[in-house]
């Protein structure tokens, strides 16, 4: 077993190797993945190994430092030429994140700081994921923080997906202020969507509370609205995949109606997300592309038989928007922000 020393995501410098979490395993098995090549690191992605926009960037930074360093050219400009292909095809493995586009943005950035050998741009891109796989930790950290004053009178919040530990390499974004609640002795318990179709709520947040110590009950996704009407939680807590420049925030499938409910009865609606996850150069949520993912993930994925009937249709996108006048506020590593406030984290 490769040692993840408590996190979802690492660079084995040493053997340099991507050393991954798999995420489809939980909560029966607990698998650690070491990666070298290109197709096995998109593969991770693609099929949901690493998942949650935070930790797919600081993924995608520390293959593309992984292959760079394996790389046997010796001229420069190949070099270079090299890294941006294998970047490209990080790049295109899920597009709605935007996570993920950033960091292999800022690996890019490395390449053009005019290092005359190879040897020293394998240096720097090691440096640069190095940095990003700690910057993450702590812009968790600092969510978590900035998130706990708006749960001071909460005893329960409502999240839906995983944007835990899991989602990120330590403290994820979500749940970041939960586990920030926990250090400090505030008990405050979680109900959690089960997040169909691929029951991250029930498979990946549950797990990650129910080891935490942290009181945890999950729900059928369509039974928020009974925990809404009846006051069961005084917060919604959710990550995000992209969030416009409007506020308008793609996240996991079915939190657009969660925003829906949460408003109808009154409950705050809060964003949990770095500034790295902000795309200014898109104006609003039309923009945002929205990926469709495997009918079978619907029809047939837990069950021994086919669920639906031959020939019928499925729609599965993986993803849908909040728009942002539903949003209460946006919580980054910068401060608590209301949605028409966004200017000031441009």
């Amino acid at each position: 077993m490769y040692d993840l020393q408590g996190e979802t995501v690492r660079f084995d410098v040493p053997h340099n190797r991507l050393l991954l979490l798999d995420q489809t395993r939980l909560p029966g098995e607990t698998v650690v993945l070491a990666l070298h090549g290109l197709e096995e690191m998109v593969e991770a992605i693609r099929a949901l190994r690493v998942r949650g926009a935070p930790a797919i960037g600081v993924a995608a930074a520390v293959g593309l430092a992984v292959r760079a360093n394996e790389s046997e050219e010796t001229d420069v400009p190949a070099f270079c030429e090299a890294v941006r292909r294998d970047a490209a095809v990080l790049r295109a493995a899920r597009p709605t994140a935007v996570n993920l586009a950033w960091a292999l943005g800022e690996m890019e950035r490395v390449l053009s700081a005019g290092a005359k050998r190879v040897p020293d741009l394998q240096r720097k891109l090691t440096e640069r994921a190095l940095e990003l796989h700690a910057a993450d930790v702590e812009i968790c950290r600092k969510i978590g923080e900035n998130g706990l004053p708006l749960l001071k009178n909460c005893r329960a919040v409502l999240t839906h997906c995983n944007a835990g530990r899991l989602a990120a390499v330590r403290y994820g974004t979500a749940l970041a202020p939960v586990y920030a609640a926990k250090e400090r002795g505030q008990r405050l318990a979680v109900y959690a969507d089960e997040t169909r179709p691929l029951l991250q709520g029930a498979r990946l947040t549950a797990y990650e509370l129910h080891e935490a110590g942290v009181p945890v009950t999950v729900l059928c996704d369509n039974a928020a609205a009974y925990v809404l009407s009846k006051g069961l939680v005084q917060a919604v807590l959710v990550g995000a995949d992209r969030i416009a420049a409007n506020g308008d925030t793609a996240n996991k499938v079915g939190t657009g109606g969660l925003a829906v409910l949460a408003r109808h009865y009154g409950v705050p609606f809060y964003v949990c997300a770095p500034r790295s996850t902000f795309d200014f150069a898109c104006p609003c949520g039309e923009g945002i592309p929205i990926e469709q993912r495997d009918a079978r993930e619907v029809g047939s994925l837990w069950f021994r038989e086919p669920l639906l009937p031959e020939g019928v249709g499925v729609l599965n996108p993986a993803f849908d928007v909040t728009k942002a006048d539903l949003i209460t506020a946006f919580v980054t590593e910068k401060g608590v922000f209301a949605p028409d406030e966004l200017s000031a984290l441009r």
